[in-house]
């Protein structure tokens, strides 16, 4: 098991998806949460916001992909647009 796997132990199924978002005291979880659905696109790729929250929902089971994308663009691991028609991943 890596490290990844097991700080993020308890917040997935049998399936794999993630099940709930760590806690605000769970900073640690949850950025290995973030960083982890951010190894998900390819560096250089441009995606829409559906197909975003299309992989993003191949992950998780709790139905909030805006709030992932946020933590992701909030992280610096995805970049957008100003209008949110384009994001890509952060080197």
């Amino acid at each position: 098991m890596t490290d990844t796997e097991d700080i993020l132990k308890g917040y997935r199924n049998e399936e794999g998806k993630f099940t709930r978002l760590p806690g605000k005291k769970q900073k640690k979880k949850l950025d290995a949460m973030i960083e982890f659905l951010a190894t998900k696109f390819e560096t250089g790729k441009k995606y829409s916001e559906l197909e975003v929250n299309e992989i993003l929902n191949q992950y998780h089971s709790f139905n909030d992909p805006a709030t992932l994308r946020r933590l992701l663009f909030g992280m610096s691991l995805l970049n957008r647009t100003k209008d949110g028609r384009a994001y890509w991943r952060n080197n």
